[in-house]
């Protein structure tokens, strides 16, 4: 038998190191060539890391959470081969990186939005002179393959199957996995949601005492780490102002009663954006970025709006570039495309980086009043929350009106709360009297 050691590649752009986000393997375990050992996410993508060879992992290089560099030994493999072989060769490993996937431009000198993009793993190709390897066992319909867990053993899953299962409502204590080590994989799940003999459970309900013990890594631990950092180092306060979007609702729906192929359809954001456009140009220090290490403060000409957006890799804010030159259509258009790319892990760097005022909306679940947590070092970040019909006394009774609330978040540092008002009172105008958004000068 040989030692190979398998060290984490180059990624390519750049990257010098990467930190381990989730390990597909575990010590003891058999290993095929191209099976996936790990995932690790750099700055800016999370790719898998397959094994060039095949054997048996007997050390891994870190912990999940762990940054390595470039070249670090990730994986230890046993595998077959000439007693006279040296006793750790060291076998170059391929990151999968995504099909077709955009060059990353460089950052941009102005706030750094993303905190991290996924990248979907491509299939090897097949080839067809290359041995038969045997087929991994997979789950089949009202078959469970997996042994039954041990009590007190945790789970194994990756951090989608975990997602699911919480979503669902789902224990995967009670779910049997059909993968290596009883690893739980979707098609297990499947069976499970489907009421398979995965899915028998006690018919008495009990006390569950069980703590899952979470590490907090990767896109989750970068969010974290903005965000505290935001709270820290930010002076917030916040202003919340009522607006009346009847008027705003009626035109909305007679521009999309006229659709045409080449217009999207329009929701509230478009029309926000350009209110925000018109707003800043009386309100410059809105559209701004404060350098506090400096005690500089950029205000931009240009009004670069980050659309903060909710993905199924966490809180993502694609970067809407001079809307000051985009018109409504468009705005929509460049919106609904940004966010669909951050939301399958498309989006490049430069989408990334480069907002100087942030719109962050919860759509349906928007709530009365929100607080949101600036995207340092913005120094404005307006936030929509639930449309509703509401009763208004105007002219002498109530009637019925569409209201939302705008919940805004200011640094005090830079901005006087008198400003922030006005600032939110003009959008708040432009919005009730939609006409005047389109109105030069």
């Amino acid at each position: 038998m040989a030692i190979r050691i398998i060290k984490l590649p180059d990624v390519g752009e750049g990257v010098a190191e990467a930190e381990v986000v989730e390990w597909h393997v575990k010590v003891g375990d058999a290993v095929l060539e191209d099976q996936v050992l790990a995932a690790v996410m750099t700055d800016k993508a999370t790719v898998e890391v397959p094994s060039p060879v095949a054997g048996t992992v007997i050390a891994l290089g870190a912990e999940v959470g762990a940054t390595l560099a470039v070249g670090a030994e990730l994986v230890r493999l046993e595998v077959a081969g000439a007693a006279d072989e040296p006793a750790a060769a060291e076998v170059a490993a391929t990151p999968r990186q995504a099909a077709a996937s955009p060059p990353a431009a460089a950052p941009a000198p102005a706030a750094d939005n993303v905190v991290a993009m996924r990248t979907a793993a491509a299939a090897p190709a097949a080839d067809s002179s290359a041995p038969t390897r045997p087929a991994l066992p997979r789950a089949v319909p009202g078959i469970s393959l997996g042994p039954p867990r041990a009590a007190g053993e945790k789970p194994l899953a990756s951090p989608a199957v975990r997602k699911r299962a919480r979503d669902a409502g789902i224990d995967l204590r009670q779910v049997r996995g059909s993968g290596p080590a009883g690893r739980i994989s979707h098609d297990d799940l499947d069976i499970f949601m489907r009421g398979g003999p995965a899915a028998a459970g006690p018919a008495a309900r009990t006390a569950n005492t069980a703590v899952e013990t979470i590490k907090v890594v990767g896109l989750r631990r970068r969010i974290a780490q903005r965000m505290a950092e935001a709270k820290r180092r930010a002076a917030h306060f916040a202003y919340v102002e009522e607006v009346d979007a009847t008027a705003l609702e009626d035109l909305r729906a007679a521009l999309n009663a006229e659709a045409q192929p080449d217009r999207p359809r329009l929701t509230l954001l478009p029309f926000l954006m350009q209110a925000v456009v018109k707003a800043v140009v009386e309100f410059p220090q809105m559209n701004a970025l404060y350098d506090d290490e400096a005690d500089v403060v950029e205000r931009f000409g240009g009004v670069h709006i980050g659309i903060a957006t909710q993905t199924p890799n966490g809180l993502m804010v694609p970067v809407a570039r001079h809307c000051e030159a985009r018109g409504l259509f468009d705005g929509a258009a460049e919106a609904q495309r940004l966010a669909q790319a951050a939301r399958e892990g498309r989006a490049t760097r430069e989408e990334l980086t480069g907002s100087t005022i942030t719109i962050t909306s919860l759509g349906a679940l928007g709530g009365i009043v929100s607080t949101p947590v600036l995207n340092r070092p913005e120094v404005a970040i307006i936030g929509i929350n639930k449309l509703a019909v509401r009763p208004m006394w105007q002219g002498g009774q109530f009637v019925p009106r569409k209201m939302m609330n705008l919940s805004s978040s200011f640094d005090h540092r830079i901005v006087d709360g008198y400003d922030a008002a006005r600032f939110i009172q003009r959008i708040k105008a432009l919005l009730e009297a939609p006409a005047t958004i389109f109105i030069d000068g």
